[in-house]
């Protein structure tokens, strides 16, 4: 069996799933609010991840004489996932919204407002900056999404403890 093929990537069953401990003091109301919060900060992580990705392929385009890159390469930047899909993760951030504020991760504010030399060496740290950050709010993200699997899984398990539970979160009739 490939031990890199789709398989291996796919997340834990919740059928081999058992309670965690980290979550029994929440009452399901609780864990529905600890999930629908780690999520917001997923989808926040998430822009600003993409974000500082786009910036640095911004800034490499530029670094290799290119200058400003075309709109269809932004529009592919920020909309492909590079495996053929759409990414679909901001449907939450609407246009008109304001801008989600930026994780505080180390550096990473100070790191967006500093202003890019239009030379090659000034836009070389930059990058290098950009890589540190976006490293480290990829590292964030899998901590969330570790984090809400872990909710999905005890939501899932409680439901199957107590079926009508799924039901309660729906509006009285």
């Amino acid at each position: 069996m490939d031990e890199d093929g789709p398989a291996a990537r796919r997340r834990p069953a919740v059928t081999a799933a058992a309670p965690s401990p980290r979550l029994e003091g929440l009452d399901l109301d609780q864990l529905r609010t600890y999930r629908a919060d780690l999520t917001a900060e997923e989808d926040r992580v998430s822009y600003w991840r993409r974000v500082v990705f786009a910036r640095m392929d911004l800034l490499e385009a530029q670094s290799q004489g290119g200058g400003v890159i075309a709109f269809a390469d932004l529009v592919r930047a920020l909309g492909d996932t590079g495996s053929g899909g759409g990414r679909r993760r901001l449907v939450r951030v609407p246009a008109v919204a304001a801008l989600p504020d930026l994780p505080e991760l180390a550096h990473l504010e100070e790191l967006w407002a500093s202003q890019v030399d239009k030379e090659v060496v000034g836009q070389g740290s930059a990058i290098t900056g950009l890589q540190e950050a976006g490293a480290m709010l990829s590292d964030y993200r899998t901590a969330l999404h570790e984090r809400i699997d872990e909710a999905t899984r005890e939501l899932i398990l409680r439901y199957r403890e107590d079926p009508m539970a799924a039901l309660s979160i729906l509006p009285p009739a």
